[in-house]
């Protein structure tokens, strides 16, 4: 790598624009994160990669139609868990393939696990949970008289 001289100059909010022929020899994209590090009375920006980047996976044409369910599903189970359905089998294996989803996570957006997850979102909307407790007692027997109300008992 040559050594190369540009100015360049720092707007109105604090932005600097790299020369072209500094962004072209350091191979940086739109995006890409620069530290900043401060060295006597020089400032260096210093590229990161935070992830490396990999080639995408092939997909069949019947996973990229998973693939485009399961992103849909994955955006509604973020902005409303309660009106969202969870992914099937197939769409959860595609989508942790390209990194919708986390591999370790996939259990949580299947359908069978979304389920108990929208109950439960839907008991804290109404109000039907649990009170704040001050002592652990006081917690056991709630939760045993709410049991015997759930078994038909008072």
């Amino acid at each position: 790598m040559e050594n190369s001289m540009s100015t360049t100059k720092i707007g109105p909010k604090h932005q600097v624009t790299i020369p072209k022929d500094v962004f072209e020899e350091l191979h940086l994209d739109i995006g890409d994160i620069l530290e900043a590090e401060v060295e006597g009375d020089k400032l260096v920006l210093v590229p990161k990669r935070l992830v490396g980047k990999a080639p995408a996976p092939k997909l069949t044409a019947q996973e990229q139609r998973s693939l485009a369910r399961a992103r849909k599903k994955v955006e509604a189970i973020r902005v409303d868990l309660c009106s969202a359905r969870g992914l099937t089998t197939d769409e959860a294996a595609v989508a942790a393939k390209v990194g919708v989803i986390d591999p370790d996570q996939r259990w949580w957006w299947m359908e069978d696990w979304q389920k108990g997850e929208r109950e439960a979102e839907q008991e804290i909307r109404t109000g039907k949970t649990s009170r704040p407790f001050s002592t652990a007692d006081e917690f056991v027997e709630d939760l045993k008289r709410r049991v015997r109300s759930r078994n038909g008992r008072t």
